[in-house]
């Protein structure tokens, strides 16, 4: 049995080709299935089978279509109310795969219909746990509805020690989530790789004895996560189609000026000390970089499904509108270049001041406010006294609540975050400053701090 992983760090996420060297099963594919595609071409095997180990709320599955590609069997769970044919698989059933004996175990807790496949060639296991058991952590519970919370926190604890109890100690664990993904319940171990055992000696769900402890402490823990989840399960039951992946014409010079003033949303992807230097005006800060964080952050701050042009280099647009069509948006516009003076010549530009902690007022005054775009978990933990709270994820529909007199000097955990919501704010009329450095710097800096 070979296991190749398809890894997504954009959203935290892999996926997994496991083969007997001629026959294989995919499970839980992006939609940007090419990836896969590649690695199948290389194994030199047949996709047979395409399994989900559930309906995924964090990104647009690529099973559908990777399954009617291949003529392979499409295996979800028979109790998800899915609107296309699948081969519906429940608890305990076993399908093969040419020499590889795959059973379906009920792991509820992500969600009601979660499954884990432990996956065998007569000699080896490997453990394919999805949103369950994850490295350190288990996926979060809190995704469904606020009513099922404490039922799937419940199921969640079960679920881990039925893993365990069903597969040998040291079968490798494979889980889809936990990798800097929203939907583990609190941060995953930033271990590569694990096994059952090793997870049954350190795994918080496998090591609680109390479940109402457990039960209490991770609801307690859950914390925000993006406001596009909402879309993604819905999508996945109707069952999605391909992406374009086609980078398109440049928008022209005029229509970009056009959608600049119609306050449609341009979305600058440089990084962010470019982007306070110099930018069009009415654009925003998504610095692409490694593309870690900006698929997050943009379907979770920006309105869903809203037109989108991105500015930016050939290579950073087009990886944009792969990471974008992950999370079902489809289809971005693009201006592509180094810069302003490329994308629209003679448009009206903008900047503001970027700073580190040394240049920054100690604390809050009518004329200078210290605004913190981090969670509300995050400030309630620690934050610098008279600081407003408003996290970036909800400055567009609280845009009401920024105070509307003196400078606003922004801040995050790191700049990142920041960067986004001096852009939103400088669009909106209002005086900005980008704290750019690391929050763990400010108290030395001498800002005085109040401890959570």
């Amino acid at each position: 049995m070979d296991v190749i992983t398809i890894d997504t760090p954009q959203l935290g996420d892999r996926s997994y080709l496991i083969h007997d060297g001629t026959s294989a099963l995919v499970i839980d594919p992006q939609r940007d299935t090419d990836r896969l595609e590649a690695a199948v071409r290389d194994a030199g095997v047949k996709i047979t089978h395409v399994a989900e180990t559930h309906i995924h709320n964090d990104y647009v599955t690529g099973g559908l279509m990777l399954a009617k590609a291949h003529g392979a069997d499409y295996l979800v769970n028979a109790a998800d109310p899915v609107d296309y044919d699948r081969t519906p698989i429940a608890d305990s059933e076993v399908v093969q795969v040419g020499s590889l004996s795959v059973r379906a175990v009920s792991t509820p807790g992500h969600t009601h219909n979660h499954l884990a496949y432990i996956v065998s060639d007569g000699q080896q296991q490997a453990v394919f746990s999805g949103g369950s058991l994850l490295y350190g952590s288990v996926g979060r519970t809190d995704l469904v509805s606020d009513d099922d919370t404490e039922t799937l926190t419940r199921d969640q604890y079960a679920s881990a020690r039925r893993l365990v109890e069903e597969a040998i100690e040291d079968t490798p664990l494979y889980p889809t989530h936990g990798f800097g993904s929203f939907c583990s319940s609190g941060p995953a171990s930033p271990r590569e790789s694990s096994t059952i055992g090793e997870q049954a000696r350190e795994n918080h769900a496998l090591t609680d004895p109390d479940e109402e402890h457990f039960v209490a402490e991770l609801i307690a823990n859950l914390s925000a996560y993006p406001a596009y989840y909402a879309h993604m399960s819905p999508l996945n039951l109707e069952g999605p189609g391909p992406a374009d992946l086609a980078v398109p014409e440049s928008v022209d010079a005029d229509e970009l000026r056009r959608r600049l003033n119609d306050g449609e949303w341009v979305v600058d992807l440089r990084n962010r000390v470019a982007f306070a230097g110099n930018h069009l005006e009415g654009a925003v800060s998504f610095e692409y970089g490694d593309g870690s964080s900006f698929t997050g952050y943009l379907g979770w701050v920006l309105p869903w499904n809203d037109k989108l042009t991105l500015l930016g280099t050939h290579e950073d647009v087009e990886n944009a509108i792969r990471d974008l069509s992950r999370i079902g948006i489809d289809s971005p516009d693009a201006a592509t270049g180094d810069g302003p003076a490329e994308w629209s010549h003679g448009a009206p530009t903008a900047k503001y001041p970027r700073v580190d902690w040394d240049e920054v007022p100690h604390g809050s005054t009518s004329d200078n406010v210290i605004l913190d775009v981090r969670r509300t978990d995050e400030f309630e933990a620690g934050h610098i006294q008279g600081a407003v709270n408003i996290p970036v994820h909800d400055l567009l529909p609280r845009m009401d609540d920024v105070p509307t007199s003196g400078t606003l000097w922004v801040h995050c955990a790191s700049g990142y975050r920041s960067g986004i919501a001096a852009s939103l704010l400088q669009r909106a009329g209002k005086d900005v400053v980008h704290i750019d450095a690391m929050f763990n710097d400010a108290e030395a800096a001498g800002s005085p701090m109040v401890e959570g």
